[in-house]
């Protein structure tokens, strides 16, 4: 029996708004949502929503990092179930909205339900496109047990469970477009081998043309993703599983598992079986309602709008601004004209932006190409009366943001067209931000534009955070973060206001570092989960901060720390980093870079016994045991028997020498058996970012001590130099000279006060190089060498403490932690469910 939802216990008597009722809960329906409710809607309008699933509303752009474990599920929720409540909306979760009734206005739902409506938007959205494949389907009519789409929450969580078992070794994507790559990219992070299977003759040639879609195929490639091109999928074998794939004019490929990928349909069942104009998607005018029906609009990718059906979010952005200026009557000339589509990019790790045309089609189109496909960089950009029609970049993004505005608006271009290129005369990007038109579009996910920014930021927002929070710039893949910053310091005019939270060492708990070490001491908290209830806002837990506040327990209580593990990243719950391909990398002790035959001899069989794919030699002067599965971590540790290398964590890492005066014709000191008394002394202690070291024998510096975050060289007449705050890797600083000592021993003694010191002050993952420039290097030496502030024996007592506690954390391979500690599952978390009423 059908319940009329309007005469439920929601209605209150005297209620006189509009009923306004919305089918689809995704990214379409409730930014029409939101848009309606910054223009006051919610006080003409009583508002019900459905959603096909049991959810709140999520941004699906994230899911291919969701698959790749780079994002907890439950992070990429836009808007949680408290949203709903807060604005007085009615969420039908996991109800499917099954007809609509529109001379009645009421729309039938799959529980039961007759809801009456006012106003109708229609927002569904769509749907994976399964294409006619022998064996995709049971003959229940379910897809056969191995095969996914690639579209929801769900089959993300399907996947990476299904991946995620040790006999799935080998995985198939069909389709080699934007989706498919990234769920390939994905899937490797669970060790999992891919081979795309594309029927186009390049990938993604939806969004760029042959050559460019050559250099995209060999930087894939190079990722060890095997692509099949102008290849089709004629069916998936295995009776009761996946068991392969067969391929047109092409051997069969066994898989233990198959994604789908191979484009998206819109959903307008519901409109069709309602009787609404749909061609190959829902009919819409420019004031996105649907053609004779006065009071059903429509929005997303389930709208047919000029002829035109997107894809991209920033669209469906555009066209939720319009309806909702129809529907709250903010603006009825608010009119949608399609939109110029653009994407910017990661694929698989690839930066890559297209917009427009991908190749010239008049002769006198300008066409101007960079090619460099051995680093995997291609530019193309198509020019039609002195305009920009269509753009492609691959591998090098740094001139989107120009190119974007001049395909957007028709900017002038310079006579010097390769400037477009490159910087030889082209805007600088702090010129480009500057000269974007107000309606540039800066963060495409969620379709944010500078002149929201600067309106944000003139409207009395002037912290970076807050901005974002407040526009949602810079909240979807993040690849717009640098232009959001630059937008916010353009239109604040150099009064950028320090965030309040940018003090706190951790986001979760509201005190900075010193404050909250104060704390911690004061009422004993050895424990992150302690830390969280005595001094986070309502005692929550919060998943960003777990990390910070595990390494500074640590180094606070040494010994007397309270390890959890589930407030580790994985690479210290293990004691390996992880590799892009899921699998470890296992690097032993060698402490000065020194190794011996019989070690070199174990190192090799380790090697061979568990099929090592590939044995390197470290930057640390170690060896790097590549592409161990995680399960065999502790067979392996035990086989080697010896010490861990610490090449992961935010600790303390390595020292790196030279052969010294023992060897070396010019050595002046003995660096071999300096660092190796370093490296026993200060091994494996935590710190707010990694720690790098290097003793060099003579001013020849071999060792490159210049550059690391605790350097040391030997000069003449026996003394030794002292550096810190040096870097060179992605940063690159010479150190600043702490110190000129005598002896060995004083080495050991400035580098362990240093160290201390700046476990205790440096903010969490600030590394010397940025820690030493902030605090000053006259400071350093006052305190540490000068002990001008009394601290000396303090630091040198709190490190003791902590050298004291070491423990070899691969002991822990003959008695795990917990029983799942080197086991491959990943447990999603489970989020909450919405019941059917």
């Amino acid at each position: 029996m059908t319940a009329l939802a309007s005469r439920s216990g929601r209605s209150t008597p005297g209620d006189t708004r509009r009923r306004l009722v919305v089918i689809g809960n995704g990214m379409a329906g409730a930014r029409a949502v939101e848009e309606i409710l910054a223009r006051g809607g919610a006080v003409q309008h009583r508002i019900t929503m459905f959603g096909d699933e049991p959810y709140g509303n999520y941004n699906r752009i994230m899911l291919s990092h969701v698959l790749s474990g780079e994002e907890d599920a439950g992070g990429i929720f836009l808007n949680s179930l408290d949203w709903y409540r807060e604005n007085d909306i009615t969420l039908h979760a996991g109800v499917r909205v099954d007809k609509i009734d529109r001379f009645a206005k009421l729309v039938f739902s799959d529980d039961g339900r007759a809801t009456p409506y006012d106003v109708l938007i229609i927002a569904t959205g769509s749907r994976s496109f399964m294409p006619p494949v022998e064996g995709l389907y049971t003959p229940g009519g379910r897809l056969l047990p191995g095969v996914f789409a690639f579209r929801t929450i769900d089959d993300t969580r399907g996947m990476v469970s299904y991946a995620q078992q040790d006999h799935r070794r080998r995985a198939v994507v069909i389709g080699g477009g934007l989706l498919g790559l990234e769920a390939a990219r994905g899937l490797q992070s669970h060790g999992v081998d891919v081979d795309v299977v594309h029927s186009g003759r390049h990938l993604m040639n939806a969004q760029m043309g042959p050559d460019g879609g050559a250099v995209l195929r060999r930087s894939v490639e190079a990722l060890g993703i095997r692509v099949h091109t102008s290849s089709r999928t004629t069916a998936i074998l295995g009776g009761d599983r996946v068991r392969g794939v067969q391929l047109r004019d092409a051997p069969d490929i066994e898989c233990d598992m198959v994604v789908v990928a191979a484009g998206i349909r819109p959903n307008v069942e519901v409109a069709v079986t309602s009787g609404l104009p749909v061609e190959r998607a829902i009919l819409v005018d420019d004031h996105m309602r649907v053609p004779d029906e006065d009071e059903i609009y429509a929005v997303g990718e389930c709208v047919q709008h000029r002829g035109e059906v997107y894809g991209l979010v920033a669209p469906l952005w555009e066209q939720a601004a319009v309806l909702a200026d129809h529907v709250t009557g903010a603006n009825p000339k608010a009119t949608y004209l399609g939109s110029r589509t653009a994407t910017k990019l990661k694929v698989a790790g690839v930066d890559v932006a297209s917009m427009g045309l991908q190749a010239p089609e008049r002769d006198t189109d300008e066409h101007v190409v960079f090619s460099e496909p051995s680093r995997g960089v291609f530019k193309s950009i198509v020019i039609r009366d002195s305009k920009i029609v269509g753009a492609t970049l691959l591998g090098d993004s740094r001139k989107v943001a120009y190119l974007t505005q001049a395909f957007d608006r028709g900017l002038p271009l310079p006579e010097e067209r390769v400037s477009l290129l490159f910087d030889l005369g082209g805007p600088d990007e702090e010129a480009g931000v500057a000269e974007l038109d107000g309606d540039a579009q800066v963060c495409n996910c969620n379709g944010v534009s500078k002149q929201a920014i600067a309106d944000t930021v003139r409207g009395g927002c002037t912290t970076l955070s807050g901005v974002m929070d407040a526009t949602r710039a810079g909240k979807g893949c993040g690849s717009c973060k640098l232009l959001v910053r630059q937008v916010v310091e353009w239109a604040a005019d150099g009064a950028v206001e320090e965030d309040p939270a940018a003090a706190y060492y951790v986001p979760g708990v509201p005190l900075d570092k010193a404050a909250l070490m104060a704390a911690i001491r004061e009422q004993g908290l050895r424990s992150v989960s302690a830390v969280f209830a005595a001094l986070a806002p309502g005692g929550a837990e919060d998943s960003k901060s777990k990390m910070g506040l595990a390494s500074l327990l640590k180094m606070m209580w040494a010994g007397e720390y309270i390890d959890e593990r589930d407030a580790r990243f994985v690479n210290d719950r293990v004691h390996a980093n992880i590799q892009r391909d899921g699998t470890f990398s296992v690097v032993p002790q060698m402490k000065g870079g020194v190794t011996s035959p019989e070690q070199l001899r174990r190192i090799a069989d380790v090697a061979d016994k568990y099929n090592i794919p590939m044995v390197k030699l470290t930057g640390g002067q170690r060896i790097d045991l590549l592409g161990v599965p995680k399960e065999d971590l502790p067979k392996v540790w035990a086989d080697l028997d010896m010490p861990s290398g610490y090449a992961y964590g935010k600790s303390f890492r390595t020292v790196k020498t030279c052969v010294g005066q023992e060897f070396c014709r010019f050595g002046t000191g003995d660096s071999t058996k300096l660092g190796i008394e370093i490296e026993s002394r200060f091994q494996g202690i935590e710190s707010p970012a990694k720690l790098k070291l290097a003793v060099s024998g003579c001013p020849r510096n071999c060792a490159e001590s210049l550059v690391k975050d605790v350097g040391v060289v030997a000069v003449d007449g026996g003394r030794w130099e002292i550096y810190v705050g040096g870097a060179a890797g992605a940063h690159i600083r010479k150190g600043d000279l702490l110190a000129t000592v005598d002896d060995p021993e004083t080495v050991k003694l400035l580098a362990g006060r240093f160290m201390q010191y700046y476990r205790e002050r440096a903010n969490w993952l600030e590394r010397t190089y940025s820690f030493v420039p902030r605090v000053g290097i006259e400071h350093l030496r006052a305190v540490i060498v000068d002990d001008a502030e009394g601290l000396g024996a303090q630091l040198d007592a709190a490190m003791q403490e902590s050298v004291d506690a070491y423990v070899d954390p691969w002991a822990e391979r003959n008695d795990p932690f917990t029983p799942g500690q080197f086991r491959t599952s990943l447990p999603l978390e489970v989020l909450p469910q919405v019941p059917v009423r």
